[in-house]
């Protein structure tokens, strides 16, 4: 008796806990952006997913952990490997799987953002780098990476995909508010011209690194927030705000960013940015 009761305990205990552990690593979701391009959304950075007839080019890769639900989802939608992965910049909820995907494709980065996994002691640094601009050409598609200046930090690609019209902008693009970090090379004046370059490319549709799928107005609309919020911070320096007040004083209704409590603009990105456009004045 003794032993059937162990028995019926081990069978209820596996009834209820698998049902539980692949609840606990359904993180993500992929949906199409448009004929041959999906996006991965969840915890992290969104993955642009680039379906061709001879596999897959990946824009960023979120932590370390999604490795195995990444293939799993991508495997949803083609049937081929991920050939490519493009990282955006050197952040580890963008380049957290580097190191799985270096086993089975070729990771591609700006070397600024490689210098910066380097120098944070990350692991999986890409091995194929770029400087100003490079093209990923497999099947019938080409996939240009930009490095069209500063903004987020000093290594952000820009992933163009001409036939789509479309960019994955990394967080150079994000759905709430941006984090400047100006411990790897961030600005927002530098920011600002970027974005310039990037609406003078020929699309409709962009990918953020988190938020939902925007398109030109959205952009335009991000890009006219970060000289507003930039006007804002000179104005009140110029009357004399100290830098502790800033985070208090640089609120205002129709500056959505600044009303983000707890966002990385707020917490993290006000006192470089004070200290930004105080040495411009």
């Amino acid at each position: 008796m003794k032993i059937i009761l162990k028995s019926r305990l081990i069978v209820v205990f596996l009834i209820t806990f698998i049902p539980f552990t692949a609840a606990a690593q359904d993180r993500l979701s992929i949906a199409q952006v448009k004929d041959g391009l999906h996006i991965i959304t969840g915890p992290g950075g969104n993955i642009g997913v680039r379906v061709t007839v001879e596999g897959v080019i990946l824009i960023d890769d979120k932590y370390p952990q999604d490795f195995d639900e990444i293939q799993s989802l991508v495997a949803t939608v083609s049937d081929l490997p991920v050939k490519y992965v493009i990282n955006t910049h050197h952040h580890g909820d963008h380049s957290g799987s580097n190191a799985s995907f270096l086993q089975v494709a070729d990771v591609i980065a700006h070397k600024n953002a490689r210098d910066n996994m380097l120098r944070g002691d990350q692991d999986g640094p890409p091995r194929l780098i770029y400087t100003d601009q490079t093209s990923v050409f497999l099947g019938e598609a080409e996939v240009r990476a930009y490095y069209m200046g500063r903004g987020h930090t000093n290594g952000d690609s820009v992933v163009y995909f001409p036939d789509l019209k479309t960019v994955h902008g990394g967080d150079l693009l994000h759905g709430t508010a941006p984090f400047i970090d100006y411990a790897n090379g961030g600005s927002s004046r530098g920011w600002v011209g970027t974005m310039n370059n990037i609406l003078s490319l020929d699309w409709n549709t962009a990918i953020p690194g988190h938020g939902e799928v925007m398109d030109r107005r959205d952009v335009l609309n991000f890009r006219n927030q970060m000289e507003a919020v930039r006007i804002r911070m000179a104005e009140l320096i110029r009357q004399g705000l100290d830098a502790d007040d800033a985070p208090e004083e640089i609120k205002d209704p129709d500056l959505s960013w600044t009303q983000a409590e707890g966002g990385l603009f707020m917490n993290r990105s006000i006192p470089g940015f004070y200290e930004e456009i105080a040495a411009e004045l």
